[in-house]
């Protein structure tokens, strides 16, 4: 399989008379760069980089940014899913619910979500990314641990509805930060180690829930979940408001020149500059239009209907299978660490291969079509191959982090890559809606309805990816036979004076940013569809 430096080279070429406009008043090329230096981007001039320094450039936004995001998306995880743990260890019982009552305090926290989905994205563009970020933290954790002085139906349904509202910030936040910091290449990696997050908040609250189980007093086990979960996600607010920077321009960490560099580089070789950005009703009008657009959502829609049902619904299952409420908490341990080899895989995978993302998303998704089978079939095997059957759900979560790849990497102009992020939570929150009421209480607790419906989704996802995957080959080859070139699934398109340059490793990269004389209108905020030699990452 080739690598990226493998698939595209860098590209020196003509342009067909179509697109000869592009650099018809400006014939810079990169070795003119170096003989007459000017600024990039119109500012003053930057010092070159080398491909050492360059690493340890890349080294330092890693350990300020990646750790934040991860911490949130860990906590995210827990926050939203600790309802599942908490289910086993009196939640029920003590705020008196019955019938269906439980799957609706499930699924309210997506009604939530799906109200300020869309809101929250137009926001996440304007407003300074580290402190929306942060004051949506102090609310979230503040909500989680109201949810222990609930004590009825109607306490759990509010409390979880804010919780939705205050958490739909989270994952738009974390993708726009990722594409402001992050190239093509590099962002299924980076997206792929946060959203690991979420795997990881799995084991984490497994087996807090275990210790908190033993606790035996009049607050009960469930409430000491939220209390302990909320006041440490409402600290965590603290660290994002002091140490996660707005922008690249005003972040402290790096020098002048470093941040110049990195805004550089995202400019040539990621998806173009997120900074002063207006929203532009013409980007959106685009997104809606583009084929893409609804593929992609119709795939995460189909993702997260079982993903809404067996995240409130596990521990319930696992019980089922004849463990204790203890120990259907330390079960869930594996299916996590499952989970994380899958995520951080599948997105190293999709970072260092271009053609690949699709082809993963398919792959993810077998296992589970499996499970889903084998858990259906429970009355004819063994409890034991049942929970083999579980375990092998423990990929689907996979497909959802090379999805937001996908739209991270594919979607180039702010207000059309945001638009597309708020129709991909719009999705989201539809699928975990749906996912538990799939589990109806009266098939309790084989849940066949839920797991026949599981098999049927993920085996579409398979069939949607793929086509997917051929319409964006397609596109890439008729916009190849238009342009005349063969153009870069690695890089923003055409910049410097029209050239279409490709990033194959970390020394290209250092080599290019540093020949490539960018000018003002680089730094302008187009689309994919308006960026001359700009392919699609399939």
């Amino acid at each position: 399989m080739p690598s990226p430096s493998e698939q595209e080279p860098l590209l020196r070429h003509s342009q067909p008379e179509s697109s000869r406009r592009l650099s018809q008043d400006h014939h810079l090329t990169m070795a003119a760069a170096e003989d007459n230096p000017v600024p990039n981007g119109g500012g003053s001039a930057v010092s070159n980089i080398g491909p050492d320094e360059a690493r340890r450039i890349l080294r330092r936004i890693d350990w300020r940014i990646m750790p934040l995001l991860f911490l949130t998306y860990t906590f995210n995880f827990m926050d939203k899913t600790i309802l599942s743990s908490a289910s086993v260890f009196g939640l029920r019982e003590d705020t008196h619910l019955e019938g269906s009552n439980y799957s609706w305090v499930s699924s309210v926290f997506y009604f939530g979500y799906f109200l300020w989905a869309y809101p929250t994205t137009l926001l996440v563009a304007r407003l300074p990314i580290g402190k929306y970020l942060a004051a949506n933290t102090f609310v979230w954790g503040a909500v989680v641990a109201l949810t222990a002085a609930c004590s009825n139906f109607g306490g759990l349904i509010t409390v979880r509805f804010f919780l939705g509202i205050a958490e739909a910030t989270i994952s738009p936040a974390l993708m726009f930060i990722t594409s402001t910091w992050y190239t093509r290449d590099e962002i299924p990696v980076r997206t792929g180690i946060w959203f690991a997050g979420n795997s990881v908040g799995g084991i984490i609250s497994s087996l807090l829930a275990y210790g908190i189980g033993h606790i035996s007093d009049n607050i009960h086990p469930w409430r000491w979940m939220f209390i302990i979960l909320g006041v440490a996600t409402f600290l965590l607010g603290f660290g994002i408001l002091f140490l996660l920077p707005d922008t690249i321009s005003g972040t402290k960490f790096l020098t002048p020149e470093e941040r110049q560099w990195a805004g550089d580089r995202v400019v040539i070789a990621g998806t173009g500059r997120t900074e002063n950005a207006t929203w532009k009703w013409v980007q959106m009008r685009e997104c809606l239009q583009d084929p893409k657009t609804w593929l992609i959502w119709s795939v995460a829609l189909l993702c997260q209907i079982p993903n809404g049902g067996t995240q409130n619904f596990a521990n319930l299952v696992i019980k089922s299978f004849g463990f204790t409420s203890l120990e259907s908490t330390l079960i869930n341990i594996p299916y996590s660490i499952i989970s994380v080899i899958a995520i951080s895989g599948t997105g190293w995978i999709a970072g260092r291969f271009r053609s690949m993302n699709c082809i993963l998303v398919g792959l993810v998704v077998i296992p589970p079509v499996v499970g889903s089978a084998l858990i259906g079939s429970r009355s004819s095997i063994p409890h034991g191959v049942s929970l083999f059957g579980y375990f092998l759900l423990s990929t689907g979560p996979s497909a959802l982090p090379l999805l937001l790849s996908l739209v991270q990497s594919n979607f180039r102009g702010v207000t059309k890559k945001m638009t597309m992020t708020a129709l991909l939570f719009i999705a989201y929150c539809t699928g975990n809606i749906i996912g538990p009421q799939l589990f109806i209480s009266s098939e309790e607790p084989t849940y066949n309805t839920a797991f026949r419906a599981i098999m049927i989704c993920y085996a579409l996802v398979i069939c949607l990816i793929a086509i997917l995957r051929v319409y964006l080959q397609l596109v890439n080859k008729r916009r190849q036979r238009e342009e005349g070139i063969q153009g870069s699934a690695g890089a923003s398109g055409a910049v410097g004076g029209g050239k279409v340059v490709d990033i194959a490793d970390t020394r290209n990269m250092a080599e290019t940013v540093n020949e490539v004389q960018l000018r003002p209108e680089d730094y302008e905020d187009t689309t994919d569809w308006n960026s001359f030699g700009f392919r699609y990452r399939l």
